[in-house]
């Protein structure tokens, strides 16, 4: 598994892009409507990036770590039997597939594995 980005809940879109562009270098990459809110990703050096989403159906602060496998299935089925706590089995998305673990502190680990790029 590869981490490849982290997801935060913000308050202000803006003055975070500009924060996370202008602070720390990220550079934008792609920005989403969606209902109640909106998402902006940024790309870093290397594989990881950052996903913004601005929404109140969420509290601001740290939501999801995203890692990169190669077979989704594959790996669920090792962190079934090692005891993970499975939130989400694997389900189809616009890029492959995903699924989420919760780590013992309550935060999302969304394993994704790319079949549409």
């Amino acid at each position: 598994m590869k981490i490849r980005y982290a997801t935060m809940i913000v308050d202000d879109m803006e003055e975070s892009v500009k924060f996370y562009t202008e602070t720390l270098d990220f550079t934008f990459d792609e920005e989403f409507d969606v209902p109640g809110g909106k998402i902006t990703l940024l790309d870093g050096d290397g594989f990881a990036g950052l996903e913004l989403i601005q929404s109140d159906a969420f509290e601001t602060g740290l939501y999801s770590v995203g890692m990169d496998v190669e077979d989704i299935n594959e790996e669920i089925e090792k962190l079934k039997e090692k005891g993970a706590n499975i939130a989400l089995n694997p389900v189809e998305t616009q890029v492959g597939y995903m699924a989420r673990v919760i780590d013992p502190n309550g935060i999302n680990i969304v394993l994704v594995q790319h079949t549409n790029r």
